[in-house]
């Protein structure tokens, strides 16, 4: 078998911890993705299979406040957005879906966030 590289690996890794995670009505999944630059959050129905609230540090309601900071506090600010549009839509249980990353840093970060502004994990 061939050596994986970093990106095949994580890949690997969510799509074996997606086996046993998903998101339903009463309990939707919030799934992180990270990139070198940007962190993107989503609360997912996959019964339905539809978005029920995200947030990115792209998002225009973020762009200028993130503007500077360190990617730890940008993480910060997203998983905020995202608790409070959750709750907006009735949401407050979520399935934390990491992704296949490393529970630290940024993702961490934004868990962290997330709890703190009310949503149930």
């Amino acid at each position: 078998m061939a050596k994986l590289n970093r990106t095949e690996a994580r890949i690997r890794r969510h799509k074996h911890v997606r086996k046993y995670i998903s998101g339903t009505a009463d309990r939707p999944r919030l799934s992180v993705f990270r990139s070198l630059a940007e962190i993107y959050a989503q609360v997912i129905d996959d019964d339905q299979g539809v978005t029920l609230a995200s947030a990115s540090t792209v998002d225009h309601a973020l762009r200028e406040k993130v503007a500077g900071m360190k990617k730890t506090e940008q993480a910060r600010e997203v998983g905020r957005l995202l608790a409070e549009r959750a709750k907006d839509k009735g949401v407050t249980q979520v399935v934390f879906d990491r992704g296949g990353f490393k529970y630290i840093g940024r993702v961490k970060a934004l868990a962290d966030a997330a709890r703190e502004a009310g949503l149930d994990f």
